[in-house]
C-alpha cells in the first residue's frame, strides 16, 4: 500500500497546484486567503519529504510535515488526518480499503476533538463525514469520492458555524467552503489513482471569475 499512498498524495499535490486560484478565491471571501497557498506549499513540502526519505510511509512523512510546517487551521487538521491514515494503512498493508476506512473514521473524530465542528457547520468536516459514511458501507473509490465532493458542494448553501468563516456572515454564501473542496480533492485523487475518478478536476473547481464578481 506504500506505492498507492505515494501515488494519492503525488495526484493530491498535483491537484493543489491546479486548484490553487480557485481555492485562493474561496478563502478570499470566507476566510484569509491563505488555505490555497497552505495546501500547495504543504504538499510541495511533502513531495521534497518523499523525495529525501523514501523508505518512510508516504502518510507518516505527510503527517508530519502539515503538523510541524504548515500553516493556518488547515495545517494541523491536515496532519491529524493524513496522522490516522498513517496509523490505519500500518495496520492494514493488505487491505487498501480497510486502511482508508479506519484511517478516515479516525482521522474525522481526531479532527472533530479538536476543533468541535459537526457536519453542517461549514467546514471540512463537512467532506469527510459522507466520505466515512461512503467507506463505512464499502463503498468504492469512485463512490467515496462522489460523497466526498457532494458534501463539499452542499457547503455552499451553508452558514458558517465554526472557523474564520463564521465571523463573515451570510458572505460566503453560494460558493463551497474552501476546506471542504480541498479535502474532497483528496478523496478525487485517490479515484484518479484507482483508476476510476468522478469526471475531470477542472469539473470539481468553481469558475474563479464568477467567484470574484
Amino acid at each position: 500500500m506504500t506505492t498507492d499512498a505515494l501515488s494519492v498524495l503525488t495526484a493530491f499535490a498535483q491537484a493543489a497546484r491546479t486548484a490553487h486560484p480557485a481555492l485562493t478565491t474561496l478563502d478570499q471571501l470566507s476566510g484569509d486567503g491563505d488555505f490555497g497557498d497552505n495546501l500547495r506549499e504543504g504538499l510541495g513540502l511533502v513531495a521534497a519529504a518523499l523525495a529525501d526519505r523514501p523508505a518512510e510511509p508516504p502518510f507518516a512523512v505527510a503527517a508530519a510535515v502539515f503538523l510541524d510546517e504548515v500553516g493556518g487551521t488547515s495545517g494541523p487538521l491536515l496532519g491529524l488526518l493524513f496522522q490516522e491514515l498513517a496509523r490505519a494503512h500500518a495496520a492494514h498493508p493488505d487491505d487498501g480499503q480497510e486502511a482508508w476506512r479506519t484511517g478516515v473514521r479516525e482521522g474525522l473524530a481526531a479532527i472533530q476533538r479538536v476543533g468541535e465542528a459537526e457536519p453542517g457547520d461549514r467546514t471540512l468536516v463537512d467532506t469527510l463525514a459522507p466520505a466515512r459514511d461512503a467507506l463505512e458501507a464499502d463503498a468504492g473509490p469512485r463512490e467515496v469520492a462522489d460523497a466526498a465532493l457532494a458534501g463539499a458542494r452542499a457547503t455552499a448553501g451553508l452558514r458558517a458555524r465554526r472557523g474564520r468563516a463564521s465571523y463573515v456572515g451570510e458572505r460566503a454564501i453560494g460558493s463551497p467552503d474552501p476546506g471542504a473542496l480541498g479535502i474532497a480533492l483528496l478523496f478525487w485523487c485517490r479515484a484518479r489513482v484507482a483508476g476510476d475518478a468522478p469526471g475531470e478536476l477542472a469539473d470539481h473547481l468553481p469558475d474563479t471569475d464568477a467567484l470574484r464578481r
